[in-house]
């Protein structure tokens, strides 16, 4: 009969109970901090992509004087002055892009879900476009609408679809980290 020798297997079952430690609690922990990552990547680049409001140049002068028959000066707005003051008092602008938010991770499953909002109540007609009648006179711009649809600025469409080619490597660097603590 042939002899097998001694062996030891310590270093073995030390391994298998580091490796149930990351199946337990690591992996979970790795995967949820990722996905934060990933959303705070998103993030960034969906403000970068909102537009921001601005207040409208109009043209010509906001007040004219008029010299009245007893010789005083008096000071009017003009029709363009009214606009600025009635619909653009206090514009500052941002409002869409500020309004973005990250809600926590969720775990359904295997998938670890990450929402993106903005309750904004007309982020929707930015992002996929509106349509809008051709003629209509709009005070706050002073001008009246020319085209029938504004196109969409796909804002967050176009920033996931850029998250999505991160994500995967993002993730294998992130396991890759994980298990070389456990070996």
């Amino acid at each position: 009969m042939a002899r097998w020798g001694k062996a030891d297997f310590k270093a073995l079952k030390d391994l298998e109970k580091r490796m149930e430690q990351l199946e337990k609690a690591d992996l979970d922990r790795v995967c949820r901090e990722t996905a934060n990552q990933i959303a705070a990547i998103l993030l960034n680049k969906v403000k970068k992509r909102t537009p921001v409001g601005q207040k409208p140049q109009l043209d010509g002068p906001k007040t004219v004087k008029v010299k009245g028959e007893s010789g005083k000066s008096r000071t009017f707005l003009t029709r363009n002055g009214a606009i600025l003051d009635q619909y653009w008092a206090g514009y500052v602008g941002g409002t869409l892009r500020d309004a973005w938010q990250i809600l926590p991770v969720e775990k359904q499953g295997d998938n670890y879900i990450v929402t993106v909002l903005n309750p904004t109540e007309y982020a929707s007609y930015v992002e996929y476009g509106h349509r809008q009648t051709p003629g209509r006179y709009v005070p706050a711009l002073g001008k009246r609408l020319k085209v029938n649809w504004v196109k969409g600025r796909f804002m967050l469409t176009i920033s996931e679809q850029e998250v999505e080619k991160l994500a995967p490597q993002m993730l294998q660097q992130a396991i890759f980290q994980a298990l070389k603590g456990v070996f």
